[in-house]
């Protein structure tokens, strides 16, 4: 039967590069102790000038020891290539545990971006995203195996990564036409294996994060399998969340079937620890709106005493925001939620070129406008900043840029 002294007797097997530096670091201590015993003895200068150099080479050879056996560890759990840069990581790593806890609600690429740009400056981000997704690659696995769309709790996971580049492409790499899976995202692939294996979503979303070394944790705002419903101006009603931006009409309110899910117990705990909480950026109505249909969550943001900030989109969507000035986006928000959801509203100021705003016209899609006296009049604040930046003739949003405006307010803290 295997035993204790049998694990402790594995260390001193030949070949694993230990037993050397474990010896030469008791030699160390040995000629400590021999020197500092007679050091403080009243006897001849030359004794105790000897006496120092043997407590002083001892000093030498425990730290030579300890530095060695502490490189052949390291060896086993940093990769080569960064084994060089250990002291590096080592103060990034404290140096972004003490960074300010920011909570990002939403869902959609949007708030990956946020995300993307957060994480180099602090490693306590939560990601609080929606569960209402029903298109896609997302759809048809829920659909399939009956697992909540992992689509957004992905993205979210990739931009907090800490794992090498190849890790992160291997989780966004999606399967051609031809195949078999035709659509599907390798990671959304692994998230649903991963909750059946688990038998649980938040289990899986959490050995995920393992997986990718997270700067930060990413959390369903529920567990329930919720459907996002749409009600028009004209009084038409559509269900799913993929639909709602094809029908191109006037959205007078959304909410979810089946109505009032129970919030993840880890949404409100962040929230309530949280000193920043950030709305959006991202689709108003399909990715925002549904964390605050949530009552428990929308109360709890509503009583926190953090910071609250929500990111405004650069342009209107087709069949969301048509038409759609910044007040208007808050006044859906409100509609939805509570009033003291937010504090200051982030407005993007940055130029946009003309050619680019002239073919997103031809989608309908327009700057959104900033109508600041209108904001100020409803009790909020704004911030306009230049946020943007243009990427293969699409408008993007500037993970850098966004990152530090939102760690700006830590001033109002």
């Amino acid at each position: 039967m295997k035993t204790k002294t049998d694990d402790i007797l594995k260390w001193f097997y030949p070949g694993i590069g230990i037993k050397r530096w474990v010896a030469l670091s008791a030699f160390g201590v040995l000629l400590l102790i021999l020197g500092t015993a007679n050091l403080r003895r009243e006897e001849f200068w030359l004794i105790q000038f000897l006496d120092a150099l043997i407590v002083f080479s001892g000093i030498i050879i425990l730290i030579l020891g300890i530095k060695r056996l502490m490189r052949s560890f390291i060896a086993i759990f940093v990769p080569a290539s960064r084994s060089t840069q250990l002291i590096d990581l080592l103060y990034q790593k404290k140096q972004l545990s003490r960074g300010p806890r920011i909570v990002a609600v939403g869902g959609g690429t949007g708030l990956s971006v946020l995300l993307s740009g957060l994480k180099n400056y602090t490693s306590n981000i939560s990601a609080v995203v929606t569960v209402a997704d029903s298109g896609g690659s997302s759809g048809r696995l829920r659909q399939q195996f009956d697992v909540l769309p992992p689509g957004d709790i992905r993205n979210c996971l990739v931009a907090l990564a800490d794992a090498p580049t190849l890790m992160r492409d291997l989780f966004q790499f999606r399967f051609d036409a031809n195949s078999e899976f035709s659509g599907h995202s390798f990671g959304n692939l692994f998230l649903t294996v991963m909750t059946r294996l688990t038998g649980d979503f938040e289990k899986a979303i959490k050995e995920t994060s393992k997986v990718l070394a997270l700067r930060g944790q990413v959390i369903p705002s529920t567990l329930g399998d919720v459907s996002l419903v749409a009600h028009y101006a004209d009084g038409s009603v559509v269900t799913g969340e993929d639909q709602i931006p094809k029908a191109r009409k006037l959205i007078n309110r959304v909410s979810l079937t089946p109505e009032q899910p129970l919030a993840t117990p880890d949404a409100l705990k962040v929230i309530k620890e949280a000193q920043i909480i950030v709305l959006g950026p991202g689709s108003l109505y399909t990715s925002i709106i549904p964390n605050l249909l949530i009552k428990e969550i929308t109360q709890a943001i509503a009583e926190s005493e953090a910071t609250k900030v929500y990111v405004c989109n650069v342009m209107t969507q087709p069949g969301e925001t048509d038409g759609y000035s910044v007040s208007d986006h808050i006044k859906a928000l409100l509609k939805h939620s509570h009033e003291n959801v937010l504090s200051y509203c982030v407005v993007n100021n940055g130029e946009v070129p003309d050619e680019i705003l002239k073919r997103y016209s031809q989608d309908n899609s327009l700057l959104v406008v900033c109508d600041r006296k209108k904001i100020e009049n409803l009790g909020y604040r704004v911030v306009e900043e230049d946020f943007t930046m243009v990427q293969d003739g699409v408008i993007r949003h500037d993970p850098e840029k966004l990152a530090k405006i939102i760690l700006s307010f830590i001033e109002e803290i």
